[in-house]
């Protein structure tokens, strides 16, 4: 890991939060302990090492306390986690995986063979001058079956690993490019508690999601998210599930959602004006989502050394 360096704070603050100022005399400290992924030894790494002017430079994002959206610290990330370029193809093709594994597809109708009835054919072939038709369960009949009707099947398509954490980190780092993603330190809570002191949890649950929709328009209100504006719906991922925030959106309205790091989606981060994430869910959520910068050369996931690969490499070196 890379030691912790100092930088100067920010000389502007966040587009979104126009009522906030960044402090101009102290120093942000940059951590540079982020960083998912471990580096390969140098005695395992193939070739000569890369110069450090021309090695990717790292994203660096300002750390955010909540609701003030004050900066706190810069942390440092990979780029290949928040620096990726943007790919239409790849956001596509994942919305389009999310969509098809979301449908339910229950839908259902009963063929002539699944109605209740006799087969008996109605009237005689030929003689009456009316149509031919057979039993009382053909589909041109009413109570009879559906020609070609829906029966309930499996919607999903398979679309690889690889390219669906491409894709995620994808649409984090348009976000990140956009100043659109506010990564903020600690857990993102609302207060339960009234203007008298007295606590919530004791209230009925009407009560209780309209003082958290009210707490939520404030925050909104302080911060400049007005749909007149900037818009204002924005997407809240936690590590732990929060009940105070999903039961706040409930009561504000159209203003967004709540959702924890393991059931974020790629239309969730493309559909939302912003993305207040938590430092843990956002760590979390690169961790769980790298699975095409996994090295196999000696490593396994986890960034442990396997004696048999080790042997394997010292076999190729020699």
């Amino acid at each position: 890991m890379a030691s912790t360096q100092s930088r100067a704070s920010p000389s502007s603050s966040l587009s979104s939060a126009s009522t906030t100022t960044a402090p101009t005399t102290a120093t942000i400290p940059v951590d540079h302990s982020t960083s998912i992924l471990r580096d390969i030894p140098s005695s395992l790494s193939s070739g000569p090492p890369i110069p450090e002017h021309l090695r990717p430079r790292d994203a660096i994002a300002t750390l955010l306390s909540f609701p003030s959206l004050e900066p706190v610290q810069l942390l440092s990330y990979p780029h290949n986690h928040l620096l990726l370029p943007f790919r239409k193809d790849l956001l596509h093709r994942a919305v389009v995986f999310e969509a098809d594994r979301a449908r339910q597809g229950t839908a259902s109708t009963k063929w002539r063979d699944d109605v209740r009835g006799s087969g008996k054919k109605i009237r005689p072939q030929k003689g009456s001058g009316r149509a031919r038709l057979g039993d009382k369960k053909s589909p041109m009949l009413r109570g009879g079956g559906v020609a070609f009707g829906p029966t309930p099947r499996d919607f999903s398509t398979d679309l690889p690993k690889k390219i669906y954490d491409r894709a995620l980190r994808t649409a984090l780092s348009y976000r990140f490019g956009r100043g659109e993603l506010l990564v903020v330190d600690g857990p993102v809570d609302l207060p339960f508690m009234l203007k008298d002191g007295a606590r919530l949890l004791d209230a009925p649950e009407e009560e209780l999601i309209g003082h958290l929709g009210d707490v939520t328009h404030e925050i909104y209100a302080r911060l400049g998210w007005d749909k007149a504006r900037t818009g204002n719906r924005s997407l809240f991922v936690t590590k732990e599930k929060n009940p105070s925030l999903v039961l706040g959106f409930q009561g504000a309205g159209d203003c967004g959602k709540a959702l924890t790091f393991d059931t974020t989606e790629v239309r969730d981060l493309l559909k939302m004006n912003r993305v207040v994430i938590e430092r843990e869910a956002l760590d979390s959520l690169l961790e769980s989502h790298q699975s095409d910068l996994v090295r196999h050369s000696g490593l396994n996931p986890t960034g442990s050394t396997a004696p048999e690969n080790i042997e394997r490499l010292y076999r190729q070196m020699s």
